[in-house]
């Protein structure tokens, strides 16, 4: 009868599902001890409580990924039990659930930079890349402990799979084998539509990744209660870039203001030299940090620390996005990225005004420099489609002797190479230098090996060799002709590594410093509001007497008296509006979250004491989102359409 039932083979296949499971759990614990100080779990009781809320989100991964080894493994071919196949079995089993399992030990050290599980546009940023087996090559070598642990837990999932064999059995082929094993087919394709969903019941959706945070005190706590693959599985083929209608046009233009025109000041056309600092986060400025509730704190760059002293900073400023590509699309065409990028969406090959197409049409002579092989990171594309004049990378360099083994020309010599350049150009001009060192695998020239701090983590001599590249710069430029009529802004990307733990706080991920410098110091001061990377662009048009109408969903940093500061972001599975006396959390149609704007960690949720601040704040979400989506679907990205 047994024989029949195939009771065997379904205990055998359930016992090779139940190491999936073990193994998923082995990597949270393991993505839990690499990133502890991030993760705020105070207990083991919570530990124990989330890892089985875990259980869901593992289920969906283990069994999509699974889903064609459990298919052959249950239905009724005659030679299911001969050691051909079982060997079949053994290899498909591994191939596919050792290539998805691996994508865990990814985030062990990229959740320290984006602070989110993996997704699919994660994966998006490496297509970009041409040295790609360096950088993997490098990767291996920094963090072979990783890579080790793999390998380990890979060797001891064959051999657990490999003490429990299906016998190889003579079974007659009959009308009872083929019905009891149509049987066990509907009940386990039962259990496994039911695990990918999340659960049983047809009123609902399958769970998402928003899902995970049903669970959790602390936004934390969502990525440990996820896994990578169900992050990569769940985004593969989604299209976050979706039309919604949530309030009329009128409450846009007036909350929003997507057009924007400024008459503050004369039209002149100075110069305008942008730098996007790889990394280079607020934290590891002490000029930023004047205010910050941190004991013993010591900044990374002296003379960052000395050029705001003579400039108007903004120590509340953050990133809109938290990927290299962000930042560029966010600085210079004042487009924010939430959940997906817009430079991965379907949707960046459009006619967009940006801070490079208004300038050019004044007359400005535009470029972008970037020290990596020409069309890293996607800046190339990004920069075509934004009309560069321009475009100056590693080839254009054409010195390998500065090359930096990983990512491209070492900082100090590729900004002495931006200077030569663009001396030689008729002003105005408007350039922008993305730079590369502040980075992972956090080395500086072999020269400087004891020049700069080591500090407290492999971030901060990174940070000291490129802000001392940034003083080289400047000793140079001041005596070029164009100097003094020029406006410098300092920007980071995103942030990186982080010490300090009120910088492990959900409200200061992705912190960033903005810092605006003439050498007339005509803007000068701290300012202590919200700001972020799209607010640049309508800024420095603000400050050149720019009087004709452009979009932006920024505001200029200045003057503006229509919007009020804010922030929007996307943190934690939901976007975020930050602004006035609260934290908005938006889930894409409503609230779901107001935090006073002291409540770094999100921990009160004020909703259920609503005011009409807050009232008004969920509107402007509403009124962002929807402006937002529309004008990038329908390609309304520019006035002339």
């Amino acid at each position: 009868m047994k024989h029949f039932f195939r009771i065997h083979e379904y205990k055998v296949l359930l016992y090779r599902i139940l190491l999936a499971y073990l193994f998923y759990m082995i990597a949270r614990i393991l993505f839990f001890a690499y990133n502890f100080s991030l993760i705020k779990i105070n207990s083991f009781t919570d530990f124990l409580s989330l890892s089985i809320h875990g259980l869901a989100f593992d289920s969906t991964a283990i069994l999509y990924t699974n889903l064609l080894f459990i298919v052959l493994s249950i239905l009724p071919f005659y030679i299911n039990t001969k050691n051909s196949f079982q060997k079949i079995l053994f290899y498909l089993y591994f191939i596919t659930n050792l290539l998805v399992y691996a994508t865990n030990f990814i985030d062990f050290i990229y959740y320290k930079y984006t602070f989110n599980r993996s997704t699919r546009a994660s994966l998006d940023t490496l297509e970009n890349e041409q040295n790609k087996w360096l950088l993997f090559s490098n990767f291996i070598i920094r963090y072979w402990h990783v890579f080790t642990l793999f390998f380990i837990l890979c060797f001891v999932w064959i051999f657990l799979y490999k003490k429990v064999k299906i016998t190889n059995e003579l079974r007659k082929f009959n009308a009872s084998y083929i019905l009891s094993s149509i049987l066990g087919f509907l009940v386990i394709g039962a259990l496994v539509v039911g695990g990918i969903r999340g659960d049983f019941k047809k009123s609902t959706r399958p769970i998402n990744m928003l899902d995970a945070s049903r669970y959790v005190t602390d936004a934390s706590q969502a990525d440990f209660v996820l896994n990578t693959p169900f992050a990569i599985i769940r985004t593969w083929n989604t299209n976050t870039f979706k039309k919604v209608q949530l309030v009329d046009k009128n409450t846009i233009d007036s909350l929003i203001v997507p057009i924007k025109q400024y008459q503050n000041f004369p039209k002149t056309k100075p110069n305008v030299v942008i730098f996007i600092l790889e990394s280079f986060a607020k934290e590891y400025v002490g000029a930023f940090n004047k205010d910050m509730p941190i004991p013993n704190y010591k900044g990374y760059a002296p003379f960052v620390d000395s050029l705001a002293q003579h400039s108007l900073i903004f120590t509340k400023g953050y990133a809109n996005g938290y990927k290299s590509i962000h930042g560029m699309s966010s600085v210079l065409a004042g487009i924010p990225s939430f959940k997906d990028a817009f430079t991965s969406s379907p949707y960046p090959k459009q006619k967009i005004e940006s801070l490079v197409s208004v300038l050019k049409n004044e007359g400005y002579d535009t470029s972008f420099f970037h020290g990596a092989p020409n069309g890293s990171m996607g800046f190339l594309g990004f920069g075509n489609i934004l009309g560069f004049d321009h475009y100056y990378g590693k080839n254009e360099y054409n010195n390998d002797a500065d090359f930096d083994g990983s990512w491209g020309i070492w900082d100090e010599p590729f900004f002495q190479y931006f200077n030569k350049t663009i001396s030689a150009k008729k002003q105005p001009f408007m350039a922008t230098l993305f730079s590369v060192s502040s980075h992972e695998p956090y080395v500086v020239p072999e020269k400087y090996k004891n020049k700069f701090p080591k500090g407290d983590n492999a971030m901060h001599q990174c940070i000291g060799y490129t802000d001392y590249a940034l003083k080289q710069f400047f000793k140079v430029a001041k005596k070029q002709p164009w100097y003094n009529n020029t406006i410098f802004v300092l920007v980071a990307d995103h942030d990186n590594l982080i010490y300090y733990q009120e910088y492990g706080k959900d409200q200061n991920f992705h912190t960033v410093p903005i810092l605006f410098f003439t050498p007339s110091e005509k803007f000068k001061g701290v300012n202590t509001d919200w700001a972020q990377q799209i607010d640049i662009y309508p800024t420095l048009l603000d400050m050149i007497g720019y009087e004709k109408p452009f979009r932006s969903w920024g505001r200029s940093l200045i003057s503006e008296k229509k919007v009020p500061p804010f922030v929007m972001r996307y943190s934690s599975d939901k976007y975020q509006m930050m602004s006035g006396n609260y934290i908005c959390t938006f889930d894409g149609e409503k609230a779901v979250g107001f935090f006073d704007k002291n409540d770094k960690e999100l921990q009160h949720n004020l909703i259920k004491n609503r005011n009409a601040e807050m009232n008004v704040l969920e509107q402007r979400c509403k009124a962002f989102l929807q402006d937002y989506m529309q004008r990038i679907i329908d390609k309304k990205l520019t006035l002339d359409k």
